[in-house]
């Protein structure tokens, strides 16, 4: 953040007690913490833990997990089912938070959980091109790990998928 969002101000960094540098506003004499967007994100498995969805989007040709902003008022749950819903029609049984990633390039906290759906019948909308039900090995090989996509899934297969098919 270069410029105070109240009054469009140059910022410079203050020492703030106990926070470290922090951006400060000389002419409304406050600090500014950072603003940003957060979404939510969800690598959503069948209830047999044998396939993943991925959808495409927006003609990029990227296989990617459903995703999209928290609104306001609405918690990361809510708007995780929200989105499942209106990109793919699916709800979920199960979820369980994953972790979470910055995305610089539009300024976004991603809250990445896995979801359990019983029902395969994809209904997508206008915001998905297409989507794919692929095997969970075949998934984690084809997902770019240098992306969120992979981030999310990679985390998935090594930590939750493992001790889901132990269970």
């Amino acid at each position: 953040m270069k410029h105070c969002y109240h009054c469009g101000s140059k910022l410079e960094l203050k020492e703030l007690k106990n926070e470290g540098l922090i951006p400060y506003c000389h002419n409304c004499d406050e600090y500014r913490f950072p603003i940003f967007s957060t979404a939510v994100s969800a690598v959503i498995v069948n209830k047999d833990i044998t396939k993943t969805l991925l959808i495409r989007q927006y003609n990029m040709g990227l296989d990617v997990l459903v995703a999209g902003y928290i609104n306001k008022g609405e918690s990361a749950e809510e708007a995780l089912y929200r989105e499942i819903k209106e990109e793919v029609g699916l709800t979920p049984i199960y979820h369980q938070f994953q972790k979470t990633e910055y995305w610089p390039r539009s300024n976004t906290l991603l809250i990445n959980f896995y979801c359990i759906v019983d029902d395969m019948n994809v209904t997508i909308t206008d915001e998905v091109d297409s989507y794919k039900w692929f095997d969970i090995e075949e998934a984690y090989n084809i997902v770019d790990k240098t992306r969120l996509v992979g981030k999310f899934y990679t985390y998935f297969y090594e930590n939750n998928y493992k001790k889901l098919i132990k269970s």
